[in-house]
C-alpha cells in the first residue's frame, strides 16, 4: 500500500450526539454556557474600547437580557456586546470547537489584558442549546463601522441557514425554542433557579423577563391607572426591573474598602445562615496564579453532613462548582465561602477541574493562609481567639490529622482548654519542661482524679471529643507532647510493701478475679482509700477498634480485655482498717464485705461501675448503714 497523507474528518451527524448526550449532562448547563457567552461578547467589546480599538469614549451600559415567553415555548439570551459580522458568524458558529474568545485573546495578544475576564475556551458552549432545542435562531450585528445584520437558524445543530437579519443595534440575540421534552422541564421559575446558581455574580447585570407575567402586570397597571393621568400610567408600565444578579460581589473589591458589616451581609446573602461567621479571610494575589475569594469560618455544628454547597468556585465570576476536591482539601469543606479563579484548569463541560501544576500550587497556597490567618490571630488577638477555639477546634484537629503539611504549618494556633476553662499554647506545652499532660474525657465523672492531679501542679486538659485521641497521638509522634488520661495513673510515693501481699488477698477473694492487679501506694491520709487506673496503651488500642466499627468476630472485651490496676492507699486509715479485720478471728467475712465496698468505691469513681454491678453495690452500701448503731 502506497503511504499517504491526509486530515482527519469528523462527521458533525456524529458528534453531535456526543456533545448533546456526553459533553453536558447537565441540561441546566445550556443556560449558563449561553449567558457566559454574552458575558464575553460584552467584556471583549470592553476590551476593544479601553484598548482604543473602539471609538466609545464612554463605557456604555452593558447588559444581559434573559427572556422566557411561554406561549412560544421560548427562551431568548440578548447582549449588547460586539456581535458579529457574518464572516465571523460563519467561523464561530459552523466550526466546532473553533473558539471566538481564543481568537480574540490570541489576535489582541500584545496587548497584556485582553483576554482577561474572558470566560469561553472551547468553542462549544453555544451547542449546548440543541440539548433542550428544536430550534435555535442567532440575530446579531457587529460593532464594526459599516457592519451588516445577519442571523443563523438551523433545527437540528448540523443543517443550517444563514442571510441577512434585520437587527438594529450592535449585540448578539440566541433564541431557543424548547423541544417537546424540554417543554415539561423548563418554566419562568425553573430558569430563574438556574440563573441564580451559575450566573448570581457575572460581572455584567442580567434581567430576567417572564413575557406571560411582565403582560399580566402592564395589563393590570393599566387598568388600576384609568383614573390617573397619562404620564403616571406610561410610568406605572415602563418601571425597569432590577437585575437578579450582583455583578460586584464582594471579593472583587478591595479589603480596606469592605466593612465588617458587608463582610457579615455578603456571608448572610450566599449560606442563609442566620448565624454570624467568626472571622474570615479575604484572598486576593496576582502572582504566580491569579485568585480572588472570601473563606469564612461559620461557628461549629453538630453535624457534618451538610458539607456540600459549603465552598463556591467560580471562574471569572461564572459558577463552577461546590465540590471542588482537586482545589480544596477535604478539611476545608468545613469552612464557607467562594473562590473565583481565572487560572483554574477547567475540563470541556466547565463543571469541574482537571489537574495540572497549578492546580497543587493553588491548593497549597489556600491552605497556607488559612494556617498564616489562625497564627496571626493566636498570636495578635489571644483573647479574641480564645473566644473562638471552640468553634475552630473541630476544624483545626480535623486539618492537622488530615494534612502534615497543615499540622506543620498551623501549630502555632494549638489551643488546649485546661479543666478551669482557661488555655495554653501549644508553645506554653513546648516551653513547660513537663514530660507528659494528662487529659480528662469527662471532666464531671473524673472531677476526684482531676484534683489530685491538679493540687500537684499538673496540667489537665479538656479531651471529649473523637477526634481527640488521634489528635493527641500526632502530637507526641511528631513534638513529642505525651498525653494520658486522668485515670491512667496513680503519682505517689511507694506505699508499704509488706502489705501488698495480704491485700492482693483480700481484694481477689472478695471480687473473684484471681488476677486483679494491685498496687500500694502513699497518697496521704486525706486521699481516698482506693483509686483504679486503666492502661492507656490498651484503652487507646481498645478506642482504635471502636472507632474503626468492624466486626471483629468477637466482643471487644474478650479480644482486648481491659487493663486495670486497683492502687490501694496504704496511708489511708480505712486500709489499715480493713487488714485489722483480716487479722482478726470471726472478721474475715467482714473483711471481705469491707474489701469489696471499697472496690466498688474506686469503680463509682473511675465510671466503670455499671449495671448490675451498681445495683448490688447499691443495696450492699444500704445494708452497711442500717448496720450503724443510733
Amino acid at each position: 500500500m502506497a503511504e499517504r497523507k491526509g486530515s482527519i474528518k469528523v462527521s458533525t451527524e456524529n458528534i453531535f450526539p456526543v456533545i448533546r448526550q456526553w459533553l453536558y449532562t447537565d441540561k441546566d448547563i445550556f443556560l449558563r454556557e449561553i449567558v457566559s457567552n454574552a458575558a464575553d461578547a460584552i467584556t471583549k467589546l470592553e476590551r476593544l474600547r479601553t484598548m482604543g480599538q473602539w471609538d466609545e469614549e464612554e463605557k456604555p451600559a452593558y447588559r444581559i437580557d434573559v427572556s422566557y415567553d411561554k406561549g412560544q415555548n421560548l427562551i431568548t439570551v440578548e447582549d449588547n456586546g460586539l456581535g458579529m459580522t457574518e464572516e465571523e458568524l460563519d467561523n464561530y458558529i459552523n466550526n466546532i470547537a473553533y473558539s471566538g474568545a481564543m481568537a480574540f485573546i490570541e489576535k489582541y495578544q500584545d496587548q497584556s489584558d485582553a483576554g482577561s475576564g474572558v470566560i469561553g475556551h472551547f468553542g462549544l458552549g453555544f451547542y449546548s442549546s440543541f440539548m433542550v432545542s428544536s430550534k435555535v435562531r442567532i440575530d446579531t450585528l457587529s460593532w464594526q463601522e459599516g457592519a451588516k445584520a445577519c442571523f443563523w437558524e438551523s433545527d437540528t445543530g448540523t443543517d443550517y441557514t444563514m442571510g441577512d437579519g434585520d437587527r438594529d443595534t450592535w449585540g448578539t440575540k440566541i433564541s431557543m425554542y424548547l423541544s417537546d421534552e424540554a417543554k415539561e422541564d423548563f418554566d419562568a421559575f425553573k430558569l430563574r433557579q438556574i440563573l441564580t446558581k451559575y450566573a448570581q455574580f457575572m460581572p455584567y447585570p442580567i434581567y430576567f423577563h417572564d413575557i406571560e407575567e411582565e403582560e399580566k402586570k402592564a395589563q393590570e397597571a393599566l387598568e388600576n391607572g384609568e383614573s390617573q393621568d397619562e404620564e403616571s400610567k406610561e410610568e406605572a408600565v415602563s418601571t425597569e426591573p432590577k437585575p437578579i444578579n450582583n455583578p460586584n460581589p464582594l471579593w472583587t473589591k478591595s479589603p480596606s474598602e469592605i466593612s465588617d458589616e458587608e463582610y457579615i451581609s455578603f456571608y448572610h446573602e450566599l449560606f442563609q445562615d442566620y448565624r454570624d461567621p467568626l472571622f474570615w479571610i479575604h484572598l486576593n494575589m496576582d502572582y504566580p496564579f491569579r485568585l480572588q475569594g472570601i473563606l469564612y469560618f461559620p461557628k461549629a455544628e453538630e453535624h457534618m453532613d451538610t458539607l456540600a454547597g459549603r465552598l463556591k468556585v467560580y471562574y471569572n465570576q461564572v459558577f463552577v462548582a461546590d465540590d471542588v476536591k482537586e482545589l480544596i482539601p477535604d478539611y476545608l469543606f468545613l469552612l464557607r465561602g467562594c473562590l473565583d479563579s481565572p487560572d483554574l484548569p477547567l475540563n470541556v463541560s466547565r463543571s469541574n477541574l482537571q489537574y495540572d501544576s497549578n492546580l497543587e500550587k493553588l491548593s497549597n497556597h489556600i491552605v497556607r493562609k488559612v494556617a498564616d490567618q489562625l497564627k496571626d490571630l493566636a498570636k495578635n488577638e489571644r483573647e479574641k481567639y480564645e473566644s473562638y477555639w471552640k468553634d475552630l477546634s473541630l476544624f483545626v484537629r480535623y486539618g492537622s490529622l488530615c494534612d502534615h503539611k497543615f499540622y506543620d504549618r498551623a501549630k502555632e494556633a494549638f489551643l488546649f482548654e485546661s479543666e478551669d476553662g482557661t488555655y495554653r499554647s501549644f508553645a506554653e506545652l513546648k516551653e513547660s519542661g513537663k514530660e507528659k499532660f494528662y487529659y480528662t474525657t469527662d471532666p464531671k465523672a473524673q472531677i476526684a482524679y482531676i484534683k489530685r492531679l491538679t493540687a500537684k501542679d499538673e496540667w489537665v486538659f479538656l479531651m471529649e471529643h473523637e477526634l481527640d485521641l488521634p489528635f493527641m497521638q500526632n502530637l507526641d509522634m511528631h513534638d513529642q507532647l505525651h498525653f494520658v488520661r486522668v485515670d491512667a495513673e496513680v503519682a505517689g510515693e511507694s506505699g508499704n510493701e509488706d502489705r501488698k501481699e495480704q491485700l492482693e488477698r483480700i481484694f481477689r477473694k472478695a471480687t473473684g478475679n484471681d488476677k486483679l492487679e494491685i498496687e500500694v501506694k502513699g497518697l496521704g491520709p486525706d486521699a481516698e482509700a482506693a483509686i483504679l487506673t486503666e492502661d492507656e496503651e490498651t484503652r487507646a488500642m481498645r478506642d482504635l477498634y471502636e472507632r474503626m466499627g468492624q466486626d471483629m468476630g468477637q466482643d471487644l472485651d474478650s479480644l482486648i480485655p481491659p487493663k486495670h490496676t486497683l492502687v490501694l492507699n496504704t496511708d489511708q486509715s480505712l486500709i489499715t482498717k480493713l487488714c485489722l479485720l483480716d487479722e482478726t478471728s470471726g472478721k474475715e467475712e467482714t473483711s471481705l464485705t469491707l474489701a469489696e465496698e471499697i472496690y466498688d468505691l474506686a469503680r463509682l469513681s473511675h465510671g466503670s461501675l455499671l449495671g448490675d454491678d451498681l445495683l448490688h453495690f447499691l443495696k450492699r452500701s444500704q445494708t452497711l448503714l442500717e448496720q450503724v448503731d443510733l
